[in-house]
């Protein structure tokens, strides 16, 4: 496996302005290090342990992504070391991060994941509550919402059209609305297997980890 050939095949399917993401996620430093030296600045974790430890072995000018779940308790470890948290899904967990944040004097930048597909083994909003999570964060000083993130139900081309249009419907309704501290720049949605579909629903920031690294291998996890 090439990752240096499977950045560039990728980036030659990759809209302009569209974001691609490494997600790093059980890959050590070195396969981290043939992707960075392709060119790869953005790379995302799913665990706070494992982006806290790549963070302190890793080039300092990478953007780190956080992807997966975030813990109330977990907060605290990120604080000046995340670009984006891609993973806010809950008002007690904006409450969290702004308390971090504001402590360190901060800001921290994050999307919003909605559950597009009401999924009950998933995180994230549903769409119904998107506004509750606007009325909260306006008062805040320390956390900016740069957009929305979405992990969609598994299913065939026709039944992912269904979800990143629904998505990018909620996305571009929200942008014509003023909130505080809001700004709907990003929609994060798409990976490896779909996210050409994806793009061509409007997405502007993609998340490929099998596609760049090949198949994860958890058993290297501790």
């Amino acid at each position: 496996m090439d990752i240096n050939e499977n950045i560039t095949k990728t980036l030659r399917t990759i809209k302009e302005g569209v974001t691609l993401i490494a997600v790093s996620k059980t890959k050590p430093i070195e396969m981290l290090e043939e992707a960075y030296k392709s060119g790869i600045r953005d790379f995302g974790e799913n665990k706070v342990q494992e982006l806290c430890k790549k963070y302190d072995e890793f080039h300092k000018d990478v953007r780190w992504h956080l992807l997966g779940h975030l813990q109330r308790n977990k907060v605290k470890y990120i604080v000046g070391k995340v670009n984006l948290i891609h993973s806010v899904d809950s008002i007690e967990l904006l409450r969290e991060i702004e308390k971090r944040y504001k402590k360190e004097n901060l800001i921290a930048n994050i999307l919003i994941q909605i559950n597009i597909g009401r999924e009950t083994q998933k995180y994230g909003v549903l769409e119904e509550n998107i506004y509750d999570i606007m009325e909260e964060i306006k008062s805040y000083n320390n956390v900016k919402v740069k957009g929305l993130m979405a992990i969609i139900p598994k299913g065939n081309k026709e039944e992912n059209k269904v979800y990143f249009d629904k998505m990018y419907n909620i996305f571009r309704e929200l942008k014509t609305k003023q909130f505080n501290n809001v700004s709907m720049d990003i929609l994060s949605m798409g990976m490896t297997h779909d996210y050409l579909e994806a793009i061509e629903a409007g997405s502007n920031m993609v998340r490929i980890g099998e596609g760049i690294f090949g198949k994860r291998d958890y058993s290297k996890l501790s």
